[in-house]
């Protein structure tokens, strides 16, 4: 059935979210706080950063929220998760209640430590009327540049009511694009989170010409430190050994396409955390997210040296060499 969907941010995830669902045959309006970008898409049909990929000629665009929030069967949050409670405060004010949201941003805010769809929960929750927050979290091992080009992916919809992670499942699905249901979401979201921290260890293990082993064990026991977390925080265990857990940490950690392990080989390299992300030239979610991941560990007591090692890396107090050696020469444990 042909649904009305409104897709907030024009990045590249959401922009090839954005064609993947108006091929899939809905109704996709995409929304920019850009007005350039908006104008600029919809003249080339094409997003400078997806090459070779065309936007269908059926898709819209508006540089109004109102407009792209309005009348929607499912809408769609795809903006970097910096600017996500600044866009559900935007956005509230113009949805019903019941509207159904799916986020695709990852990440953990800092201040409160909220997941995205949290965030966006609480904005709508502050103003009146309310009452029915429906939002799932789409996530996975899923790049940008493959479902642009309709590149077989599997994802995972995760939401406390299984009959909306249906509903988005129902939505997103196609030949090349298969979507799994969820009803741990703050796991699947943790997930998403933390696994971009641990690509910016690997990629600073790479960058110091390190070879496939430690990249192994880097993910290994990266993956191990955030299912630590992930159940001392209350979630489900078998979620970190699912799509959005091993499966999107093994893709961040070794993939050219990812930002994350880009710019973590850069810092491996001698260059500094704002250096790196100048290089990289896009959003390095790692890097956000960092911070708050040393806060739910402190918060829930539980020990992730790789984190704090890569945090060494980035505030510039530790070399990646000495970071290596510190993790390398921790006192031996059971695994």
């Amino acid at each position: 059935m042909k649904q009305k969907i409104g897709v907030l941010g024009a990045g590249t995830w959401g922009t090839a979210l954005a064609r993947m669902l108006a091929v899939n045959g809905h109704d996709v309006t995409m929304w920019s706080a850009l007005p350039q970008e908006v104008k600029s898409m919809s003249i080339t049909r094409r997003h400078p950063n997806l090459p070779g990929m065309e936007l269908p000629k059926t898709m819209h665009y508006t540089a109004d929220i109102a407009d792209v929030c309005t009348g929607r069967d499912l809408l769609v949050f795809a903006v970097p998760s910096v600017f996500v409670r600044s866009t559900a405060k935007k956005a509230a004010a113009c949805l019903p209640d019941g509207q159904l949201i799916v986020d695709v941003a990852k990440g953990i805010e800092e201040k409160t430590l909220l997941t995205m769809s949290e965030v966006i929960e609480s904005e709508l929750q502050a103003v009146p009327g309310h009452e029915h927050c429906r939002v799932a979290a789409l996530s996975g091992p899923t790049h940008a540049e493959e479902v642009a080009r309709d590149m077989p992916t599997l994802i995972v919809a995760a939401a406390r009511d299984e009959a909306d992670a249906q509903t988005v499942q129902k939505i997103f699905t196609n030949p090349n694009f298969r979507v799994y249901t969820n009803t741990d979401r703050c796991g699947v979201e943790l997930g998403g989170a933390v696994k971009n921290v641990i690509a910016l260890a690997v990629g600073m293990a790479l960058g110091l010409d390190y070879g496939d082993n430690a990249k192994a064990a880097l993910i290994t026991r990266g993956n191990a430190e955030l299912a630590r977390l992930g159940v001392a925080m209350g979630c489900q265990a078998s979620t970190f050994a699912g799509l959005s857990g091993m499966g999107d940490l093994i893709v961040t950690c070794t993939s050219m396409h990812s930002r994350n392990l880009h710019a973590g080989m850069l810092m491996g390299r001698g260059l500094s955390a704002d250096e790196a992300k100048k290089e990289v030239g896009q959003v390095v979610e790692g890097i956000n997210a960092l911070p708050a991941a040393r806060k739910l560990a402190r918060q829930y007591q539980v020990e992730m040296p790789i984190v704090e090692a890569v945090h060494g890396i980035v505030s510039g107090t530790l070399s990646a060499r000495n970071a290596v050696a510190a993790l390398m020469g921790r006192g031996l444990k059971r695994e």
